[in-house]
C-alpha cells in the first residue's frame, strides 16, 4: 500500500496545496485533473476579482516549492482576479519540478472503490488499495490504484437550479440556452448576450453581487441594459455584508455597492420570490413563482443568470463507505459548524482530518466540496484542511490534530429564528450596551463591537432587518 501514491482529485488551489504538502513529506502523489490546465474551473470566472488579498490565497507548502523555483510572490495586500490567480500562482506551482511530473490533465474520475471488493465487504477492507475508474479525453476508460484519496474536485460543474425546490423548474431544461449558471463575463467575453437586454439575476450571494454590479456598469454605458434581482429569501444581510466591520474590506465594499444600487432604484429587487416555472413567449421568457404563497409573474425577460450556488457530485463515492450531512451534503462532522440554518458570525471553527474523514479509511473530502451546499468557503480554510489531512496520512497525528484556523470575520452575525434570546444565540449581559455576548466582549476590549450592532427598524422596500442591525 505504501508503494502506491496518494491520489488527489482536482488541480485547483486546494488540490495543488494537498499535492505540495504530500511532496514536502516525501509521500508519492498523483493528481488527476479533468480540465486541460491547473485551475481550469477558475478560468470560467477569471474576470472576477477576489475579495481576499494575496496574503490569504497562497498555501504555505506551495510557497516553499514556488520560492525554490525562483517565484516572486505578489504584493500581499493586492487583490487578484481569477485569471491572475491562475497565471501568477497556480500555473507556476503546477509547473514546478516537484508537481509537473505528477499531474495528469484531461482525466475525469468516474468512480472510486476498493480493489476486488464492494462496499458491503468489511474484512481487511483497509488493506485493499483504492481503485479509481478514470475516463480520458478520448473516452478511453482506465484504472488507477491509490493508498489514499483526497477529493478536491470542487462543485463548480454541478450548479443548483433556479427553482426554489432544489430540482429543475418547469421549463428550465428546455430554456437552458437562455440561462447562465455561475458568473458570466458581462463586460467582456459574454457582453453580446446582455447588452441592451433585460436579465434576471437569481441568488443572494457574492456571485450575484458581481453579476449585478457588472450589469449596472453595462447599463451606464449603453443606457438600455436592465437588471432584475430575484432572491428566494428576504434576509439579505449576508450579501450586503458588514461594511466597514468586514475584515475583508473588498468583501464589505462589494455588498455596500450593491445595496446602494438597490436603494437608488438602479436595480429592481424582488425578494422572497420562489421560482416555480419558466415559459418562452414571443416577447421573451416569463418567470412564474410565488411570494409568500401568492402567485406572481416576472417578465418577459431576455436572459437568466443563476447564481444559486453549487452542490457536490456524490456519484463518485457510491462504492465507498461515506457519511455526509443529510441536508448540506458536506462532510458529516463539518455540517453543524457551517449550517446556514443555524447561527453564524462569519467564522468556522478550526477543523481538520477528523472532521473531513469518512468511515472509509483513507478517503477525505476537502476544499469547497467538503462544505457541500453551504456557502462562504475561503481558500485559506482549504489550505489548513489539507495540511491536517496529509499529516494524518503520514501518521503524524500530533501535527494533524494541531489545527489552527482564524478566518476574517464578515461583520454580519445571524441566527436561526429559534435561537434563544439574542442575535448570537443568547442575550447580552443586561448592563452591556450590546446585542449579544460576543458584542459585549468586543466592547469590553475597547473595540466597536463584533459587527452585530443594535437592532434597527426595517427599511422601506426591504425585508425585515435582523437583530444584528443589517438590512435584509
Amino acid at each position: 500500500m505504501k508503494e502506491l501514491p496518494v491520489v488527489v482529485i482536482g488541480a485547483g488551489p486546494i488540490g495543488l496545496a494537498a499535492a505540495a504538502n504530500l511532496v514536502m513529506r516525501g509521500i508519492p502523489v498523483k493528481v488527476l485533473e479533468a480540465g486541460d490546465a491547473a485551475g481550469a474551473n477558475i478560468l470560467g470566472w477569471g474576470h472576477v476579482r477576489l475579495f481576499s488579498p494575496w496574503e490569504f490565497n497562497v498555501d504555505p507548502a506551495s510557497r516553499v516549492l514556488l520560492e525554490a523555483a525562483g517565484w516572486g510572490e505578489p504584493e500581499s495586500g493586492s487583490y487578484p482576479t481569477g485569471t491572475e490567480l491562475v497565471e501568477t500562482y497556480l500555473a507556476p506551482l503546477a509547473a514546478t519540478n516537484e508537481l509537473a511530473s505528477v499531474i495528469e490533465y484531461g482525466v475525469r474520475v468516474a468512480a472510486i472503490g476498493r480493489h476486488g471488493i464492494d462496499k458491503v465487504v468489511s474484512r481487511d477492507r483497509e488493506l485493499r488499495p483504492f481503485q479509481l475508474t478514470v475516463v480520458g479525453r478520448d473516452g478511453a476508460v482506465g484504472r488507477v490504484q491509490a493508498r489514499a484519496v483526497i477529493d478536491a474536485s470542487g462543485t463548480w460543474r454541478t450548479p443548483n437550479p433556479v427553482s426554489a425546490s432544489g430540482v429543475a423548474a418547469e421549463g428550465e431544461e428546455t430554456l437552458a440556452d437562455r440561462i447562465a449558471y455561475g458568473i458570466p463575463d458581462v463586460l467582456g467575453r459574454d457582453r453580446a448576450d446582455y447588452v441592451g437586454r433585460t436579465t434576471l439575476v437569481v441568488g443572494a450571494g457574492h456571485s450575484a453581487a458581481n453579476v449585478l454590479l457588472d450589469l449596472d456598469e453595462l447599463s451606464a454605458r449603453d443606457g438600455t441594459t436592465k437588471a432584475i434581482w430575484v432572491t428566494r429569501g428576504r434576509d439579505l444581510s449576508r450579501v450586503y455584508g458588514g461594511g466597514s466591520n468586514d475584515q475583508l474590506a473588498a468583501r464589505g465594499d462589494l455588498g455596500q455597492r450593491l445595496r446602494r444600487l438597490v436603494v437608488e432604484g438602479r436595480i429592481e429587487l424582488i425578494s422572497g420570490f420562489a421560482i416555480t416555472g419558466l415559459r418562452k413567449e414571443e416577447a421573451g421568457i416569463v418567470v412564474n413563482g410565488e411570494v409568500g404563497g401568492v402567485g406572481r409573474t416576472i417578465g418577459p425577460i431576455d436572459r437568466i443568470v443563476a447564481c444559486t450556488g453549487q452542490r457536490p457530485d456524490l456519484s463518485l463515492t457510491r462504492e465507498l463507505r461515506v457519511e455526509f450531512d443529510p441536508w448540506l451534503e458536506s462532510a458529516r462532522a463539518l455540517g453543524p459548524m457551517i449550517d446556514p440554518n443555524l447561527h453564524s458570525c462569519g467564522s468556522v471553527p478550526p477543523h481538520g482530518h477528523r472532521e473531513l474523514s469518512h468511515p472509509e479509511p483513507g478517503f477525505y473530502t476537502v476544499g469547497i466540496k467538503s462544505y457541500g451546499r453551504a456557502p462562504t468557503f475561503l481558500m485559506m480554510t482549504g489550505f489548513e484542511q489539507v495540511r491536517s489531512v496529509v499529516a494524518a496520512i503520514a501518521g503524524d497525528l500530533v501535527e494533524a490534530d494541531d489545527v489552527r484556523l482564524v478566518l476574517p470575520e464578515t461583520g454580519v452575525c445571524t441566527a436561526a429564528p429559534a435561537a434563544a434570546g439574542g442575535c448570537c444565540g443568547s442575550p447580552a449581559p443586561t448592563e452591556a450596551d450590546a446585542c449579544c455576548p460576543d458584542d459585549a466582549a468586543a466592547k469590553a476590549d475597547g473595540k466597536a463591537g463584533c459587527g452585530c450592532g443594535p437592532a434597527k427598524a426595517p427599511e422601506p422596500a426591504q425585508a425585515t432587518s435582523s437583530c444584528c442591525g443589517k438590512a435584509a
